[in-house]
């Protein structure tokens, strides 16, 4: 009776409708990360493994939901190290953090030195490595969805309703932003950018240094306008330049 008086009233939709777009914002770095990752693998498998790995995505987003208590205890100090409290949020956000840097660099690395490892390779080492990769930086995503989530609305069911919702939008447009990832290589490569900054973010909130994300983000949104207008330039210049060339 409760869950349903709750649908009853405005405010719930209005809370709904913008954590539901809170959760697409925050979740479009994870469908960057699982698109690149996945790009690795044969055509065939792409689709399955951007499938599985959102759908993990939301399975821990979900059980983090229902472990608010748990989530709470996390930002108290485990121990101290020189007067800086370490917590169990803040563990978990410099290694993922680490581990996003990492990835990213060797991502940059191995695109620039044309070293990119070949589709056949990947399915020997099986389509397990590659999950787990998804799934540590799934975990860590996932806190900071929670955690917002939590700050925005006080009703449980809201936040698992709003999340599976942003879920079911980023499967459907999944694919496409896969696809216009690797069909323009300065748009991956501006994708990996953005991945290295976010790990550095989740590397500075672990350590409690508070960087206002509404500058980085204003950042990235405008790197990427000036990458779209280039990329329509390319577009509009090339029959010309193929013109001049065919007249010579």
């Amino acid at each position: 009776m409760e869950f349903l008086s709750l649908f009853s009233q405005t405010d719930t939709y209005i809370s709904l409708l913008t954590l539901t777009f809170m959760e697409i914002i925050l979740g479009i770095d994870n469908i960057i990360f699982i698109s690149i990752i996945t790009g690795k693998l044969p055509e065939h498998e792409q689709g399955k493994a951007r499938r599985l790995g959102l759908s993990l995505a939301l399975i821990f987003r979900v059980l983090l939901l229902l472990s608010i208590s748990w989530i709470a205890g996390l930002v108290h100090p485990l121990f101290t190290v020189f007067n800086f409290d370490v917590t169990g949020r803040g563990l978990i956000l410099i290694l993922g953090g680490l581990f996003l840097i990492f990835k990213s660099t060797l991502e940059i690395h191995e695109k620039l030195e044309g070293k990119e490892e070949d589709s056949k390779n990947v399915v020997k080492k099986g389509m397990g490595a590659l999950l787990a990769q998804i799934v540590m930086l799934d975990i860590v995503f996932s806190f900071d969805s929670v955690i917002t989530a939590v700050g925005l609305v006080k009703h449980v069911s809201i936040m698992i309703i709003a999340i599976i919702l942003s879920m079911i939008v980023m499967l459907m447009f999944a694919k496409s932003v896969s696809n216009f990832i690797h069909k323009h290589p300065t748009i991956k490569m501006l994708a990996l950018s953005f991945l290295l900054m976010i790990g550095l973010l989740l590397f500075l909130e672990g350590l409690h240094i508070d960087v206002p994300k509404g500058y980085v983000y204003f950042a990235m949104a405008f790197s990427f306008l000036v990458e779209m207008l280039n990329i329509k330039l390319r577009k509009k210049t090339k029959p010309v330049e193929l013109k001049e060339k065919y007249k010579e």
